[in-house]
C-alpha cells in the first residue's frame, strides 16, 4: 500500500497540489502537516505516517524536501522505513526505493552525507587546533577578566557592593559573578604560615616595658 505525505511551512499555502500528485500516484492514505517548517523536529502528520507503515508498503512524498530536514535526516528516515521493510518514493524526482535504481541512488546519498560529516569534523578539529596554537582561548568565551574579577572581590569584601549590585555593573548575571570568584580563588596559591613562639628576649622586654 502507498501512504502519502504532504507538508507546507505556512498556512497560507495550499497542500492542494501536493495531495493532488500524491492521490494520482496511487496513495490509499495521505498524512499532512500544515505550517510546519521542514527543519521542525516535531511533525505530527510525518509521525502517523510512520507509525502506519508496516512491510511492503511504500511512503510518497511529492518532492524530497517534503520528508527530509536535512540530508542525514533524509537517509535516517528511509533506512528507518528500510528497517520495517517498507519503501520510500519521491515524485518529482523519480526516486523510488522498491527498484535497484532508487536504492543505487540512496547508497550514494549516504556516502555523500558521510563524506559531509567527516569534512565538518575535520575543518572544526583544524580551526580548534589552529586556535590553540595562536593561543587563542577555546570554548565558550570569558565574560569577566582577572582584573574585573579581582576589582569585585574587593568592592564585596570591603563592603562598597553587594555581589548582586557588583554584577550589574559589570554587566553579568550574580551567579556568574560568584563562580568566577570561587574558581579565581580556587586558582589562587595556598600560602602556608607557620607561626614561631616568640624568644625570651621579646617576652622579657615587654614585660619590661609593662612596668
Amino acid at each position: 500500500m502507498k501512504i502519502g505525505y504532504a507538508r507546507i511551512s505556512t498556512d497560507e499555502q495550499s497542500l492542494d497540489l501536493q495531495r493532488d500528485a500524491l492521490t494520482k500516484a496511487g496513495c490509499a492514505e495521505v498524512f499532512e502537516d500544515r505550517g510546519v517548517s521542514g527543519v521542525a523536529a516535531q511533525r505530527p502528520g510525518l509521525e502517523a505516517a510512520l507509525a502506519r507503515m508496516a512491510s511492503g508498503d511504500v511512503l510518497v512524498v511529492w518532492k524530497l524536501d517534503r520528508l527530509g530536514r536535512s540530508l542525514p535526516h533524509l537517509i535516517e528516515t528511509v533506512r528507518q522505513l528500510g528497517a520495517l521493510g517498507a519503501g520510500f518514493a519521491s515524485l518529482s524526482e523519480s526516486i523510488d526505493t522498491t527498484t535497484a535504481g532508487g536504492k543505487l541512488i540512496f547508497h550514494i546519498m549516504g556516502a555523500l552525507a558521510e563524506f559531509e560529516r567527516s569534512l565538518i569534523v575535520e575543518r572544526v578539529t583544524a580551526g580548534i587546533a589552529a586556535a590553540k596554537k595562536r593561543g587563542k582561548h577555546v570554548g565558550r568565551p570569558r565574560k569577566l577578566t582577572p582584573e574585573q574579577i579581582a576589582h569585585a572581590r574587593d568592592a564585596i569584601e570591603g563592603g562598597m557592593q553587594t555581589c548582586a549590585g557588583m554584577a550589574a555593573l559589570l554587566g553579568v548575571d550574580h551567579s556568574t559573578l560568584w563562580r568566577a570568584m570561587r574558581a579565581a580563588n580556587d586558582a589562587m596559591p595556598v600560602v602556608m604560615v607557620r607561626r614561631l613562639p616568640p624568644s625570651a628576649e621579646t617576652i622579657e622586654g615587654g614585660r619590661n616595658g609593662r612596668h
